[in-house]
C-alpha cells in the first residue's frame, strides 16, 4: 500500500512541476474531497483544479520521511516531509503533508490533503 500511495504522490508532484496539475487532480481527487493549505486556506475540489491551472510549476521536489497511517483496508493516508524548488525563488517550500487516499472500485481517490509549513 506504501508504495502504491507513494507512485500517486510522486505522480501529483510531477504534474505540479509539468503543468498539468489541474488535469491529475482533478482526476484523482474525490468529488467532496479538500486541500488545507499551510496558508490556512481550505480549497474545495473544484478551487484546487481551478487554482492549479494557474499556478506557476515547481521545478522540482523531494519526498521524505514517509510513513504510511491504515485506517482501514481502503483508506489510509500517507505522511512525508515534502520540499519543492521554484525557479527564481531563493528558499524551497518545505512542509509536513499528508494525503488521504479512499481505494474505490476504480482505483485510489484522494480524500484529503493537508500541509503545515515547517521551519
Amino acid at each position: 500500500m506504501t508504495d502504491e500511495l507513494l507512485r500517486l504522490e510522486h505522480a501529483g508532484w510531477q504534474s505540479l512541476c509539468d503543468g498539468t496539475g489541474d488535469a491529475f487532480y482533478g482526476g484523482i481527487m474525490a468529488d467532496d474531497a479538500v486541500m488545507v493549505l499551510a496558508n490556512g486556506m481550505v480549497m474545495d475540489r473544484d478551487t484546487v483544479i481551478s487554482s492549479l491551472g494557474q499556478s506557476p510549476p515547481w521545478a522540482r521536489y523531494e519526498i521524505e520521511d514517509v510513513r504510511l497511517v491504515k485506517i482501514s483496508p481502503d483508506t489510509a493516508a500517507l505522511v512525508y516531509t515534502g520540499t519543492g524548488w521554484r525557479d527564481g525563488q531563493d528558499a524551497p517550500f518545505v512542509g509536513a503533508m499528508s494525503s488521504v487516499y479512499h481505494r474505490t472500485g476504480d482505483g485510489w481517490t484522494l480524500a484529503l490533503y493537508q500541509q503545515s509549513a515547517k521551519s
